[in-house]
């Protein structure tokens, strides 16, 4: 099978916007679609993400993938982004506003989304000259915040020098698309910066720390340093999918583990352990991503009824 490459003029992976995950995943299986198909995008042609392709990318149901692409539907068609780029007839650094897509919906009948990208867009994804980054689909497919997947993104661009250069947290915050979330520095390493680190150390090809720069005891900026690592044959969900010989707690394989997280007695028993502002307080998905790792790192916390009984619904 070839590999299954997005590719970004660097313009478009340093802009500033907020997608949540489930949009971020359209766009990579879109950007995909419309460099196989280049004719047909330059001339503002219609792509369509089919759910049968979305659950086999991101080793979801079917029909979850579905509802979570219909959902996603009016957040893409409202959201836009912020970049900057060199004018290509003066030389000047220009600075624009774009939506993402002219039009998006959803054909029930054929269980797939369609778009079309706006006119902006194209150019960002399909014609491509010395300034763009390039990394294989699988390396985001574990990435359950969307602030991990931006994070990858920002980071691997520098991929060559292996650090990137110093980010103050004002432009930080703006391409992860925060605005009035996470003001207290505490709230954003936490629940932003280091759930994004972990998640990319744990499913994505690199290693990655990062080095605080202070002025005085206030923190106004990073720098991230990171390696790629030695075996690259990376964990990714569909090496976690049912037919994995790797077992968890009590015999129990991830996608066991994964229906116990979306029983209704089990998410009502067990929600007091996340913070409702959180990203697992607020996604179903990132809810699903932090209880199978909990128990597969602690089952001792979850004692109120044998773990197995919850497959039972």
């Amino acid at each position: 099978m070839s590999k299954q490459l997005v590719t970004k003029d660097n313009s478009l992976i340093g802009a500033s916007y907020s997608l949540g995950v489930v949009e971020q995943r359209l766009i990579f299986l879109a950007i995909i679609e419309a460099r196989e198909q280049k004719t047909l995008i330059e001339a503002g042609g219609v792509l369509r993400i089919y759910a049968q392709s979305y659950a086999k990318q991101f080793n979801v149901e079917k029909h979850t993938s579905y509802e979570a692409m219909k959902r996603a539907v009016e957040g893409l068609y409202e959201a836009g982004f912020a970049y900057s780029k060199i004018d290509e007839r003066s030389g000047k650094i220009g600075h624009y506003k774009s939506r993402w897509v002219d039009k998006i919906g959803y054909i029930d009948d054929l269980g797939c989304v369609e778009l079309v990208f706006a006119s902006d867009v194209i150019p960002l994804i399909t014609r491509l000259e010395a300034r763009y980054t390039e990394y294989e689909l699988k390396q985001v497919v574990g990435l359950q915040s969307e602030y991990a997947i931006r994070l990858y993104e920002l980071i691997i661009q520098w991929r060559s020098v292996g650090r990137t250069s110093q980010i103050s947290l004002v432009e930080l915050r703006e391409k992860l698309g925060l605005v009035d979330e996470y003001q207290r520095i505490e709230a954003f390493k936490r629940r932003v910066l280091d759930l994004a680190i972990t998640q990319i150390n744990e499913h994505t090809d690199i290693t990655v720390e990062y080095e605080q720069h202070k002025q005085g005891r206030i923190i106004t900026g990073f720098t991230f340093k990171f390696k790629v690592k030695t075996n690259k044959r990376n964990i990714t969900a569909k090496d976690e999918s049912e037919n994995s010989d790797s077992s968890t707690i009590e015999g129990l394989n991830d996608k066991q583990l994964g229906r116990i997280a979306r029983n209704p007695d089990f998410m009502a028993e067990y929600n007091h352990l996340v913070s409702p502002t959180s990203p697992a307080g607020q996604s179903q998905q990132a809810w699903e991503f932090e209880m199978v790792n909990r128990l597969k790192k602690d089952a001792s916390q979850f004692n109120k009824r044998p773990i197995r009984e919850y497959l039972e619904y």
